[in-house]
């Protein structure tokens, strides 16, 4: 997978979230995304952020305009120093919450995503690399 273009953004509040939601959008758009696909991706790439600031302590978010064989994509990459997930399993079921959100947030994030990757190690912090393609 070639990188294009590359984009990144601190995950340290709230208004970075609305931020990081603007950029998914406007990155979208200018890939030529339709309106579901932008909206599936930008819903994803808020509840990572979400993450990666309630859970992982902040972090950042690389955008990427991204190209495998001929096509191109938007891979968005959370990392953070947190904690770190104990049982990605357990994390990646519907439902399950560590706080007091739905439990929703990266398995919703996987269904929204064509591609999804996630590492994680305690007390070293997390990863999450999602793709959309065009």
């Amino acid at each position: 997978m070639q990188v294009l273009e590359v984009q990144s953004l601190a995950v340290r509040s709230s208004e970075d979230i609305v931020g990081i939601r603007q950029a998914v959008r406007k990155r979208s758009i200018a890939l030529g995304l339709g309106l579901v696909d932008q909206t599936k991706f930008v819903t994803a790439a808020s509840e990572l952020a979400r993450n990666t600031l309630d859970y992982g302590g902040g972090g950042t978010v690389q955008i990427e305009l991204v190209q495998n064989d001929r096509r191109t994509g938007i891979r968005l990459v959370f990392e953070d120093q947190g904690p770190g997930i104990p049982d990605i399993d357990q994390a990646m079921t519907d439902g399950y919450t560590s706080g007091n959100g739905m439990g929703l947030g990266l398995s919703g994030a996987r269904r929204l995503s064509h591609e999804f990757d996630i590492w994680s190690k305690v007390g070293e912090g997390t990863r999450v690399t999602i793709v959309r393609w065009k």
